[in-house]
């Protein structure tokens, strides 16, 4: 009998998406086996750095390097990460598969909603995007710098005694939190993080077994749509750490949408764009709007921003 050895990280949200990936698999190929290996990150470790510092320590990502380095040195046959956690390059001898279909790609406002926060509300998340959106319609809030998985999140609203925390739909989903939802924040105002609600499909190049198996359950759709909005991250020379929102939808006309936008962490300045492609071009739709926001500011607001994110 064949084995495939599956790697992710310990959270919760993380094993879930290891189940939801792999009940199709099995119950389509049941004489392979799946056996699931848990590999721990940095950003795992230190709960309390910021995601810059612990990326740097770690020579790479927080949440991804070493599942990379356990999956090249073929400890694991893949490793289902989620997404917007990836880096837009792929360390050498790696790939990405096209992920299965895509969760609610939007953030949450958990313990509020947008119109029943008082003056100077209190709000937890750690991510630069967020932060900056938030302040972008409210120049008002005391953002919390807060991190962990999403249960420990939700918690500190009582704990840390906060008027809320912003999530994404994706995770309190697929971990039954549908409950904690206070508002879904509108896409115009808060485009999330590239990739955000899709599975990061991660294999050796030369592994044509489990490509094979895998491609099974790729979502074309949801490919084109993720590929976009990396091309254009890759282009801005972001990552996770860096205000960069974006999402694309394929159109019923074939055609293929992308909205992005850059966004200063003060909330003062920002850049938006919206074009669209032939959905066979995803890579050339988002360099290209990448080079628009370039040329109506956003390398400014960007060079402003990096500085101080590796401080």
């Amino acid at each position: 009998m064949t084995t495939f050895v599956v790697g992710s990280r310990a959270s919760n949200l993380a094993k879930v998406q290891v189940r939801e990936y792999l009940a199709p698999l099995r119950e389509r190929f049941p004489d392979i086996t799946f056996t699931h290996r848990v590999i721990l990150e940095g950003g795992d470790r230190d709960r309390k750095s910021p995601l810059s510092n612990v990326s740097a320590t770690s020579g790479g990502s927080a949440f991804s390097t070493e599942q990379e380095a356990a999956l090249s040195r073929g400890e694991v046959d893949v490793v289902i990460h989620s997404l917007k956690d990836l880096p837009t390059e792929n360390p050498s001898g790696l790939i990405l598969l096209p992920p299965p279909g895509r969760e609610d790609v939007r953030d949450a406002l958990c313990g509020s909603t947008l119109a029943e926060l008082p003056e100077r509300a209190r709000i937890g998340t750690g991510a630069p995007r967020r932060i900056a959106q938030l302040k972008a319609i409210r120049p008002d809030v005391e953002v919390v710098p807060i991190r962990g998985n999403v249960p420990p999140r939700l918690q500190k609203i009582k704990t840390m005694r906060l008027n809320g925390v912003v999530l994404a739909v994706a995770g309190l989903r697929r971990l039954g939190l549908d409950d904690a939802i206070g508002e879904i924040l509108p896409l115009n105002l808060f485009p999330p993080s590239p990739g955000q609600g899709a599975l990061g499909i991660q294999v050796r190049e030369d592994n044509d077994a489990i490509r094979e198996v895998l491609s099974a359950v790729g979502n074309a759709t949801t490919d084109i749509e993720v590929r976009a909005e990396r091309a254009l991250l890759a282009e801005l020379h972001g990552g996770c750490s860096v205000p960069v929102g974006a999402y694309a939808s394929a159109q019923p006309d074939g055609t293929l949408r992308l909205h992005a936008q850059v966004t200063s962490l003060d909330g003062a300045k920002r850049v938006t764009g919206v074009l669209s492609g032939p959905s066979g071009e995803p890579e050339e739709l988002g360099a290209t709007l990448a080079e628009q926001l370039l040329s109506q500011g956003a390398g400014a607001i960007l060079d402003e921003i990096r500085p101080g994110l590796l401080r």
